[in-house]
């Protein structure tokens, strides 16, 4: 039978599309608003931020999830990203784009606390699958973007008609999700405490745990987060990359994260599987980041961006906001928010911490993502460890049970 919830899932999916450009979209014509703005490229680093500021707000927004539904935080997500569009484009003045900035990362908290809970509800017995084809459009939106951009240079037209582009998508959206299904939230949450009660359960997961997972939501978001803000100017600026061709550097990274999303949705099944495949990614991460900083040749930086888009932007985050929201199965809006929380300050300080690295040197900024890349799998290890750890206990629970 068919699951009613797949048109609802197109329009959820098609938010996403919409966010992968809008946190490019700022980053993408910087020098614009460098000069719309009157400031210079650390200036524009810390209204992109302002973002990771407005993200904070997940940790709110998953708790009143739980409590009211899905469908009005996503409604909010939808609006949050109307007034950020035209906010950015429209002012004069940092000031108030930080603002706006602000605005855009609640969009984000928004869309966040209510879509991740929404289909794991929605498709229960594919919930990682369903949660990682969300990084599929936004990278989908990421590697358009660039083309958007590069064919409105071409034709010697305005900027701002990418980010026009990208409000007249939200709309549509909006318009399209009035009337599909919701999965009830209050009746999922029901079914888990009388599945658990009936089996005689209780959660594995500890306090220790909430905390290894919410520093690889920080650790996760911050190894891609600062790729895709800084990829296209290490390719210009350190491996002597063509500017037309270094923005290109970011579609080639979404095609990796493109790629990975495919594999993953296809191959990785269960919690274990998720568990084993954060594990890999990250140490793929880690070793791509340690030779591109080692070799930054054209050649090198161009794999690399396939490479880091496939191993760390090609849904290991929502890989682990997926197990981390299965531990906690009566609270997956609160346990999205606070991984979410953990990745919106990464959004927040690490453009910070790059705006003064900038000003060093580019290459500095990919020796510091190295270094995040390496304790984001001493973490991977510690997260799959702990899952085997309840998987086992699990499976000698069921057994004792049938004896």
């Amino acid at each position: 039978m068919k699951n009613k919830y797949i048109p609802t899932a197109a329009g959820l999916y098609l938010n996403y599309l919409i966010h992968g450009m809008g946190v490019l979209l700022i980053t993408l014509n910087m020098a614009n608003l460098q000069e719309q703005w009157g400031t210079d490229r650390a200036g524009v680093s810390i209204v992109i931020s302002s973002l990771g500021i407005g993200k904070l707000a997940t940790i709110v927004t998953g708790f009143l999830s739980d409590r009211y539904g899905r469908k009005p935080f996503i409604y909010l997500g939808i609006l949050s990203y109307l007034l950020f569009f035209f906010g950015i484009l429209l002012t004069k003045n940092i000031y108030i784009a930080y603002f706006f900035g602000i605005l855009g990362g609640m969009a984000n908290s928004f869309l966040d606390s209510g879509t991740y809970p929404a289909l794991m509800e929605a498709f229960p017995n594919s919930a990682s699958r369903a949660n990682v084809l969300i990084k599929a459009f936004v990278s989908a939106g990421q590697f358009l973007l660039p083309f958007i951009i590069g064919l409105l240079l071409w034709a010697d037209m305005w900027f701002g008609w990418s980010f026009i582009i990208a409000a007249i998508l939200i709309v549509i959206s909006a318009v399209y999700l009035i009337k599909m299904p919701f999965p009830d939230h209050r009746a999922a949450k029901q079914s888990v405490e009388k599945s658990t009660v009936s089996a005689g359960q209780k959660s594995d997961a500890s306090s220790l745990d909430m905390l290894i997972f919410t520093l690889y939501g920080y650790i996760g978001m911050a190894t891609f987060y600062l790729v895709s803000q800084w990829l296209a100017q290490y390719g210009q600026y350190v491996a002597g990359i063509p500017y037309e061709s270094a923005i290109k550097l970011l579609s080639i990274y979404t095609a990796g994260s493109l790629t990975c999303v495919f594999f993953t949705a296809t191959f990785v099944k269960n919690v274990i599987n998720s568990a084993v495949a954060m594990v890999i990614y990250t140490g793929i991460s880690m070793v791509s980041l340690l030779v591109v900083c080692l070799y930054p040749t054209a050649f090198i930086v161009t794999g690399f961006a396939f490479v880091i888009g496939f191993s760390a932007a090609g849904g290991v985050l929502q890989l682990g906001a997926t197990i981390m929201a299965m531990s906690f199965p009566n609270g997956k809006g609160k346990a999205t928010g606070i991984f979410y929380t953990a990745g919106s300050i990464a959004s927040f300080t690490i453009p910070l911490i790059t705006a003064k690295l900038s000003k060093i040197s580019i290459a500095s900024i990919m020796w510091f993502d190295l270094i995040i890349a390496i304790i984001g799998f001493v973490i991977a290890l510690y997260i799959g460890y702990r899952q085997f750890q309840v998987y086992a206990a699990s499976k000698t629970a069921r057994v004792t049970a049938t004896v």
